[in-house]
C-alpha cells in the first residue's frame, strides 16, 4: 500500500442506507481509511443529508438537514462517504444558502473537504494496493452521482486491481443509470423497472459472479432485480471487497441460520 501524509481528522458520513441496510458498508469504509493512515470518527449527530427533501422540491427542511449535518462535520479535516450520492449532494449546499451569507460561508468550506470514499483514498491519500483477495470475476457499475459530480470513475477500478484473484469484467453501459436515482424510481416505477431490468441483463451478460459499486441505493436496486429474475449473481458495495469482508451474504441474499 502505497500512501501520502494521510489527513489527521476524518469524519465517516455514515449515510442513511448504509446505517439501516448494510452496516458492513460502514464497517468497511473505517478500515479502508485507517489503512490509510487515517483517524476516523463517526460523529453520532450526523443526519440525512437531505437529498430525499431535496428532490422532492422541499428546499426549507433540505436546507434544515443541512445545517445539522455542518454542524456535525465542520470541525474535521475531512468528510468521507460510502457514497457519491451524498457526498455530491453535501458538495451541493452552498447552492441551499445563497441568501443566507454566512451559512453559504460554512457549508462551502465543509463542501470543499467533502469525498466520495474511493476517491478519497486515491485522490487524497494516495492509496494503490489493499490488502485483500477475492477469486471472483466480477463487474463494476457506474452510479450517477459518483459519476457524474464527483468524477469517480477510475478510481474503483485502480484500487479493485489490487484485490488479490480478482478479474474485472466491464459490463455493457457501464455508466447508464440503474434507474433507482432516488425518489425517481417512486415517481416513474415503470420506467425504473425497465431500465434495472436492462441493468441486470448487462450484469448478466458479463458471466460475472458479484457485481460491485459505490452507491448502495444502485447497489439495492439492481440486487432487488436479479432476486426477482432468480439470478445467483451477487451484490456488494466495492468497499466490502477492498476491505476483506466479504464474508456476508450479498445483498438481497438471506442471511444464515
Amino acid at each position: 500500500m502505497t500512501t501520502t501524509s494521510a489527513p489527521r481528522r476524518v469524519a465517516l458520513f455514515v449515510t442513511c442506507l448504509v446505517d439501516l441496510y448494510r452496516p458492513t458498508v460502514g464497517f468497511a469504509a473505517v478500515k479502508l481509511l485507517e489503512q490509510a493512515g487515517c483517524r476516523v470518527e463517526v460523529p453520532e449527530t450526523q443526519t440525512c443529508c437531505g437529498q430525499p427533501a431535496y428532490n422532492s422540491g422541499d428546499n426549507a427542511t433540505s436546507a434544515e438537514l443541512a445545517r445539522s449535518v455542518i454542524e456535525a462535520f465542520e470541525s474535521y479535516d475531512y468528510t468521507v462517504a460510502p457514497s457519491g450520492s451524498c457526498a455530491g449532494m453535501i458538495r451541493y449546499y452552498p447552492r441551499l444558502f445563497e441568501t443566507e451569507p454566512d451559512w453559504q460561508a460554512r457549508a462551502r468550506a465543509l463542501a470543499e473537504r467533502t469525498f466520495e470514499l474511493m476517491s478519497f483514498l486515491t485522490d487524497v491519500c494516495g492509496m494503490t494496493t489493499v490488502e485483500a483477495g477475492l477469486a471472483e470475476t466480477v463487474t463494476y457499475h457506474d452510479s450517477c452521482s459518483g459519476l457524474r459530480q464527483l468524477g469517480v470513475k477510475e478510481q474503483p477500478r485502480q484500487l479493485l486491481q489490487g484485490v488479490r484473484g480478482l478479474r474485472l469484467k466491464e459490463m455493457a453501459d457501464a455508466e447508464v443509470c440503474c434507474g433507482f436515482g432516488g425518489t425517481f424510481c417512486v415517481k416513474y416505477p415503470e420506467i425504473s423497472g425497465r431500465m434495472v431490468a436492462d441493468k441486470a441483463d448487462a450484469v448478466a451478460a458479463t458471466g460475472a459472479t458479484t457485481v460491485l459499486g459505490g452507491d448502495l441505493g444502485c447497489l439495492l436496486n439492481i440486487a432487488g432485480r436479479l432476486k426477482a429474475v432468480g439470478s445467483p449473481v451477487k451484490v456488494r458495495h466495492a468497499a466490502e471487497v477492498l476491505a476483506g469482508m466479504t464474508d456476508r451474504p450479498g445483498l438481497g441474499d438471506p442471511e444464515p441460520g
